[in-house]
């Protein structure tokens, strides 16, 4: 049987299967290939440098030389918005990857090994989880010190640390379902390790539900970094962060709304994107997921 007549198959598999995908994923997909695009490609092409000033008269409105208007120092607000997407993308994603990685680490290992061990962990996951999202992110900003805080770095890791007590719960919650099922008595006859048994029994089968929750707290990472840029304990200027924009011209809101309205709608669109685009995943998965930000 030749390589393209086992391929040809698949890919029409494929095709079907993403032709009977929901609205919400293909809506929240074209979205998200938007951003991505921009993101890429955008910070080789936008006119003007993005801490460039003098490109035009400060607070001009809209125009075909600058679409989005210039801010109170003569800068594009588009190139800087533009700019920005990768530096909102890489921040998001790379500290929900690591909140994923070390709550479902901690989260499987607990499920299956339970004891004194889980319990512990439970109740230090208990505490961090009962503090507010954005409160707990600024006190893990502040706990690092002036040094590290507004590094790229520093934003990850609070993100991450926000995240991965939550992602813990939900991974526990999979591995304690899934230690009940018979293969997993199998390998423990076998004589398999925990590492093993982790790896190549229950994280396969808890893949999923680690999947939606992924795409879910990404969908809300947007926002936790848009939040620390507005408050002032994100990037730091000038390079460009939408959350940062939106503090620097909020006092022009009135004056000069563009200067707002223009990264304010970037983050508004990418939120939108991920979370028609999780909420699509779920329904793929068949899992029943309760957006919160809890």
């Amino acid at each position: 049987m030749s390589i393209q007549s086992v391929t040809m198959p698949r890919r029409a598999r494929w095709l079907q299967s993403l032709r009977r995908a929901p609205a919400s994923f293909k809506w929240g997909g074209a979205i998200l290939a938007i951003h991505l695009i921009v993101a890429v490609v955008g910070p080789f092409v936008i006119p003007y440098g993005y801490s460039q000033m003098g490109t035009g008269i400060p607070l001009a409105g809209m125009s075909l030389e600058h679409p989005f208007g210039t801010d109170q120092l003569g800068r594009d607000i588009l190139s800087r918005a533009v700019y920005g997407s990768h530096i909102v993308l890489t921040l998001c994603v790379s500290g929900t990857l690591l909140g994923l990685a070390v709550g479902g680490t901690v989260g499987l290992l607990c499920g299956y090994i339970g004891g004194v061990i889980d319990e512990v962990v439970q109740r230090v996951v208990e505490a961090l989880v009962s503090i507010p999202i954005l409160v707990l992110a600024l006190l893990v900003i502040a706990a690092a010190g002036p040094q590290l805080s507004g590094q790229p770095a520093m934003i990850v890791g609070a993100v991450a640390f926000v995240y991965a007590p939550r992602m813990e719960r939900v991974a526990r919650a999979a591995a304690l379902d899934i230690v009940t099922r018979e293969y997993i008595s199998v390998a423990k006859l076998r004589g398999e390790g925990a590492w093993s048994v982790m790896f190549r029994e229950i994280l396969p089968n808890a893949s999923s539900v680690l999947l939606v929750e992924f795409a879910l707290r990404a969908g809300y990472a947007p926002v936790l970094v848009g939040s620390l840029g507005f408050l002032g304990f994100g990037i730091r200027p000038p390079t460009p962060e939408w959350g940062l924009m939106i503090s620097e011209n909020r006092n022009l809101l009135m004056m000069s709304p563009i200067t707002v309205l223009g990264p304010g709608m970037m983050l508004a669109t990418l939120v939108i994107g991920l979370n028609l685009f999780t909420d699509g995943i779920a329904q793929i998965l068949g899992r029943n997921v309760q957006f919160s930000t809890k």
